[in-house]
């Protein structure tokens, strides 16, 4: 199934973090940089809301709506709405298990910072290929089995649905198992001073980092 590569790479492709600028007075550039991510993986406010004076319910909702940004990249594939909801909680718990070390931060001349992240990659999204192949050829010899014993042939949409579906619980069952992890790689956080003289991380070093967090290679 070329789509679950797709669909795969949408698991791990998306991070929207609006402007979380932090402000400068005594200002902690390794939690900052910690905080973001305990926010956006783990949904946890308290340091974030701390580092960057916002409110606990803004940083609520700003967990909610990248975990929302997510979920809606699925919307591609038409899913049923249950089986969008079963993706929602697999994200959130999959999320959660991302397992990073930030290290301590290092300032330049100009005030600026760099922090070194180090990720464990969770394989369990590549581990889980050959379960699915391997069901995936069972459900299309029953399938056949079916219609030729005068069953109704499924329209596309139900078959794309029942694939997923079948993708979803081979995905689920792996996590719930126990989270496999890789060998570890480090990107590098920039914190920098913006025009307002407040701190942000580009956008490119969390794309960086999303794509360490999670093998997806299916060669």
């Amino acid at each position: 199934m070329n789509k679950r590569k797709g669909i795969a790479a949408i698991l791990v492709s998306v991070m929207v973090l609006a402007l979380l600028a932090g402000c400068t007075k005594k200002f902690d550039a390794s939690g900052y940089t910690k905080s973001i991510l305990d926010l956006y993986y783990k949904g946890e406010t308290e340091q974030y809301v701390k580092l960057t004076q916002t409110t606990k319910e803004k940083a609520e909702e700003q967990y909610t709506q990248n975990l929302d940004q997510m979920v809606e990249e699925l919307s591609e594939w038409e899913l049923s709405d249950e089986l969008m909801e079963k993706f929602r909680g697999f994200l959130a718990d999959l999320n959660k298990n991302v397992k990073y070390t930030v290290g301590e931060a290092k300032e330049d001349k100009d005030g600026n910072f760099t922090v070194d992240v180090t990720v464990e990659p969770i394989m369990n999204l590549t581990d889980a290929v050959d379960v699915y192949v391997e069901r995936y050829e069972e459900y299309t010899q029953k399938l056949m089995e079916d219609v030729e014993n005068g069953a109704k042939i499924p329209t596309e949409e139900e078959i794309l649905n029942d694939e997923i579906e079948l993708y979803y619980n081979v995905l689920r069952e792996s996590l719930d198992s126990g989270v496999k992890y890789g060998d570890a790689e480090t990107v590098t956080m920039h914190v920098e001073k913006n025009s307002d003289n407040k701190y942000e991380i580009p956008q490119e070093d969390f794309k960086a980092l999303e794509a360490l967090t999670m093998s997806t290679d299916f060669n």
